[in-house]
């Protein structure tokens, strides 16, 4: 009899209970605008941004939107406009090349290698080409930020950091973010903490994050933020920056603060059911898992694989099989952008170059959620049903 999954990709786990009441308890306030506050409050926004602050280690934090805008606003944060070049890595989603082409700036992209992180030697060869990078930790894989670091600050690149995928990650024990000038974060229903759609942006240069809460819309309200900078880091540029609102609201606020205080318990579960399917794939021949180096504690909410040389028949073949025992897999080969996947020569308005480094690897790259809903041995099931499709393909 042939074994068949019959969870749902797509199923988070439930908003935690207290968090429930924290959001009903805003909804009965009726005080939803994070500058809507009462004497002496400080409100479910600012109290986020703090505890964030604090769990990250950074001096700033300011809750937005989406992780998108929080990119957006860290561009603008650090002057790139109409025109300007900004390297990015050419294995990442669309948000992040979006985002730079909102600004009205180019992407200059980066290959990735079959680790699936940004190529340094080709950004070191790139680096003249443009004053900041947006590294997307894409997946969840983070490259080696020591040697990253060392090629960005000798070229005088400022460094921000896409954090989508690796809250409560870390390289060398250094949380995933602490590296560049600013790292954002998405709070999207299919990340780390869950609000629907949100956004993080920490730094610990003052003028930058002034900047950014001037750009989120802060109506002259800067001083109710309880992680932002003194009034000192406002002073001559409250007339020189738009206002391009885009605040978080004491709603989603009230639901990640309960899930803040679970983050790490969360970042660990993932990776454990991670390693089960891990296990079930390692040493299949022509199956290749990208390589996960000491220095790194990543968070494993979802999982990849390449299968090399193969045609793109044979992979649409693979995927169906999988998807007809209840597999659900997201395959960076195909021509045209599905769901939640598409890849660099999708995105026109970047003008994209040849990549052929990248395109070997994504036209074999295979890519699976790992919800939380899915218990240690759904893991095992599903990482069953997946060898047995590869070696079937073999």
């Amino acid at each position: 009899m042939t074994t068949r999954f019959t969870g749902s990709f797509t199923q988070q786990e439930p908003i935690p209970e207290d968090a429930i009441e924290a959001a009903v308890a805003v909804m009965r306030s009726g005080r939803l605008h994070r500058y809507n506050l009462a004497d002496g409050e400080e409100g479910e926004v600012s109290a986020l941004e703090r505890e964030f602050a604090d769990y990250m280690g950074s001096r700033y934090c300011l809750a937005v939107a989406s992780g998108g805008y929080a990119i957006c606003t860290a561009l603008r944060a650090m002057g790139v406009g109409h025109g300007d070049r900004v390297l990015t890595n050419a294995f990442t989603l669309a948000p992040v090349p979006g985002a730079i082409a909102s600004v009205g700036a180019v992407p200059v992209l980066v290959e990735v290698t079959e680790d699936l992180v940004i190529d340094l030697d080709d950004l070191a060869a790139k680096a003249g080409e443009a004053d900041v990078l947006v590294l997307s930790h894409m997946r969840g894989h983070l490259c080696d930020m020591d040697r990253l670091m060392e090629i960005c600050d000798g070229a005088g690149i400022g460094v921000i950091e896409d954090c989508a995928h690796t809250m409560g990650a870390r390289w060398r024990g250094v949380l995933s973010g602490r590296h560049g000038a600013m790292a954002c974060y998405s709070t999207q229903t299919y990340k780390h903490m869950n609000s629907g759609e949100g956004g993080l942006l920490v730094s610990d240069d003052a003028d930058l994050m002034a900047k950014a809460v001037l750009l989120s819309g802060s109506y002259m309200l800067y001083p109710r933020h309880g992680a932002a900078p003194g009034p000192e880091a406002f002073e001559g540029i409250v007339l020189d920056t738009p206002n391009i609102s885009g605040r978080m609201d004491h709603l989603r606020a009230a639901i990640l603060r309960p899930q803040l205080a679970r983050l790490d318990a969360q970042c660990a579960a993932w990776t454990e059911r991670y390693r089960e399917v891990e296990r079930c794939l390692a040493g299949i021949p022509g199956l290749v898992l990208p390589g996960r180096p000491q220095a790194e504690a990543f968070v494993g909410s979802s999982i990849q694989f390449l299968l090399p040389d193969r045609s793109g028949a044979e992979l649409q073949a693979f995927v169906a099989a999988c998807a007809a025992r209840g597999v659900e897999l997201k395959w960076f080969g195909a021509d045209k952008p599905a769901g939640f996947t598409s890849r660099y020569d999708h995105w026109r308005y970047a003008a994209p170059g040849a990549l052929p480094r990248t395109d070997r690897v994504l036209a074999g790259l295979l890519d699976m959620r790992l919800p939380l809903t899915f218990s240690l041995e759904d893991c095992r099931v599903i990482g069953g049903i997946l060898a047995e499709e590869v070696r079937r393909l073999a």
